[in-house]
């Protein structure tokens, strides 16, 4: 039985930082394990132009120290948006991608967009440059059943968008059913979907057990065993088109315990021996490095990183509380054992 794994050292390629005292709270769990991550746009206001982004990178950048980590900023897209700015900030190296949240699909999204027909110029951008377009995959028609939302935006809008614009590279982020992981292995287009950790291990029966439990509540929400299994299955399965992404997303207890609890689940602190206890279980290893710390560097064009990461085979019992007073946040995995440690 394999007691220790190196791998090149990986990256997050989609995390929640949120800012001010937050930030400064959950960044260095990122930047612990992660030499770049993915940093989502969806702030107040939102990270819309090249000044705003780079003025939150310099905030991400105070707030992790001395670590040796890179924020990749993204532009978060609205239905107005300036297609040139986009072009200057990915020329200028300041932004990494576009990030598409359909208006009021998950937290701060009241500024995204209503129509993808808004963004043509946006879309054929993006094509023509090659800037990775990351899209929150799900419709927000309040006539559909929040557990389709994802399969009916694969079948109306992701279908569509990618035979109108064949060139353009798309990740579609945090999959969380088998329509949508089909797509992305069988596409005969530039696409590749992020995973979360708790959309490996656990389906929507947590949401429910025991009690109404609001830590496990995300968007896209939790789906049954069936989706679970086939988006584990393709984590595991060895595909470029497969990466980690956490959507790690804290919010303080309060606004989780309450009566309109936010959706996102704050995994960061122990994000590569959540994903890592998958892949053994599953006797998957082998896979373990290209989708921590390969395929996504391939996917963006960047180069992969120098330096390794070790992980171990230790019991590690992840705490019920991470952080205190307007910080506390209740961490995935809250009170129970992984058998991997983050060695360093």
């Amino acid at each position: 039985m394999t007691q220790s794994l190196t791998i090149r050292r990986p990256d997050d390629w989609h995390v929640h930082f949120r800012d001010g005292a937050m930030l400064d709270a959950v960044a260095r769990h990122t930047a612990r394990q992660f030499a770049r991550a993915i940093i989502m746009p969806n702030l107040t206001p939102p990270v819309t132009s090249i000044d705003a982004a780079r003025a939150y990178r310099d905030r991400i950048l105070a707030a992790v120290g001395d670590a040796a980590f890179t924020p990749l900023m993204t532009c978060y897209l609205t239905d107005g948006i300036d297609p040139a700015e986009i072009e200057r900030g990915y020329a200028e190296g300041v932004f990494a991608a576009c990030k598409l949240y359909p208006a009021h699909a998950t937290t701060n999204s009241a500024h995204g967009v209503t129509d993808i027909r808004a963004l043509t110029g946006v879309l054929e951008t993006l094509q023509r440059i090659g800037m990775p377009l990351l899209i929150h995959g799900e419709v927000t028609d309040k006539a559909i059943d929040i557990f389709d939302r994802e399969a009916v935006f694969v079948e109306r809008t992701l279908g569509p968008l990618t035979r109108d614009y064949p060139a353009l590279k798309i990740v579609l982020e945090h999959i969380t059913t088998a329509e949508a992981a089909a797509f992305v292995l069988e596409a005969d287009h530039p696409i590749a979907a992020t995973i979360t950790p708790q959309h490996l291990m656990i389906n929507r029966n947590a949401l429910f057990d025991g009690g109404l439990r609001p830590h496990a509540y995300c968007l896209p929400v939790l789906k049954r065993e069936t989706h679970r299994l086939a988006v584990r299955a393709a984590a595991v399965s060895g595909s470029p088109r497969i990466f980690l992404g956490t959507d790690s997303a804290p919010h303080v207890v309060g606004a989780k315990e309450s009566g309109c609890g936010c959706a996102g689940i704050f995994n960061a602190p122990f994000a590569l021996e959540a994903y890592l206890s998958v892949f053994d279980a599953e006797g998957a290893l082998p896979h373990f490095e290209g989708f921590a710390s390969e395929h996504g560097a391939r996917f963006y064009g960047l180069p992969l990183n120098e330096g390794t990461v070790t992980l171990v085979r230790d019991a590690v019992v992840v705490p019920d509380r991470i952080g205190k007073g307007d910080t506390s946040v209740v961490p995935f995995l809250a009170g129970t054992t992984l058998g991997w440690r983050f060695a360093g």
